[in-house]
């Protein structure tokens, strides 16, 4: 695993789109795997002024999205669709035909069956992610078990917490989202997190502890053999630096793969 503490969140936010347009620009057809929340923001930002004033080119990229609520309907402004049309597709020239975000509306368990379905023939060239305060990765709720495949999950009452403001209150908060699982988060070629706000606790379990724990998340992020952390520099930035180079070290260990369930 790789380690990148920035000063700030506008630096990450740059780093990140510095990897993004790389591998665009590398691969005008590749596939981006996309998240919602507030870190991914600025980077989604960086990117679209790219594509304004410098050319950077989407036209022939495809996108799949990490997550959607259920019950929210695409133009619903807390859907992750609108969120990523207002964001980032409204802003640079991808056709959004090309772009796959779940449906939140209509019958759960057809649409997550298209959604399963879409995985299963899409090879994802960089993840982009974001945790929550709980190691949490999309809606992969901590547990004793983690699914490999994309799934309906219940949110967790921390999650709801976290979300609530986003919304008028905390009962308009969905109960259920649907969500990529852990083994397509790890097939994806590169994993890119991007690390912002208050989750020191996720980040120590992450960094400073050996176990894989499904508890944590955000720790099988050790299993990917190209993972890549972009985190702002706080108060914890200097212990954290000391182990990056451990984890430096540990990616050029041997790989190891997650291998698909059932």
């Amino acid at each position: 695993m790789k380690v990148i503490v920035a000063e700030n969140h506008e630096e990450v936010s740059r780093l990140a789109a510095d990897i993004l347009e790389e591998t665009v620009r590398a691969n005008p057809c590749c596939t981006l795997g996309l998240a919602t929340g507030s870190s991914p923001v600025g980077m989604y930002r960086e990117l679209s002024r790219r594509c304004r004033e410098e050319g950077l080119d989407f036209s022939r990229v495809h996108s799949v999205n990490l997550d959607e609520y259920v019950g929210l309907a695409p133009t619903h402004e807390q859907s992750y669709r609108y969120f990523m049309d207002s964001n980032l597709f409204d802003h640079i020239n991808i056709d959004k035909a090309n772009t796959y975000v779940a449906k939140g509306t209509g019958d759960a368990e057809e649409n997550l069956r298209e959604f399963n379905a879409v995985l299963d023939r899409t090879d994802i060239d960089v993840q982009v992610l974001g945790v929550g305060p709980d190691g949490h990765l999309g809606f992969n709720e901590p547990g004793d078990t983690l699914c490999d495949s994309a799934h309906k999950e219940v949110l967790d009452e921390s999650t709801i917490d976290a979300n609530q403001r986003f919304f008028a209150s905390r009962d308009d908060v969905p109960r259920y989202a649907l969500t990529m699982g852990m083994g397509n988060i790890l097939r994806a070629k590169k994993l890119l997190m991007i690390v912002s706000g208050h989750k020191e606790d996720a980040m120590r379990r992450l960094l400073l502890s050996e176990r894989i724990d499904p508890h944590c998340p955000a720790t099988f992020l050790r299993l990917h053999r190209d993972a890549q952390r972009l985190p702002a520099r706080h108060q914890h930035a200097r212990r954290f630096d000391r182990h990056r180079h451990r984890l430096d070290r540990q990616a050029e260990q041997p790989e190891h793969h997650f291998s698909r369930s059932g």
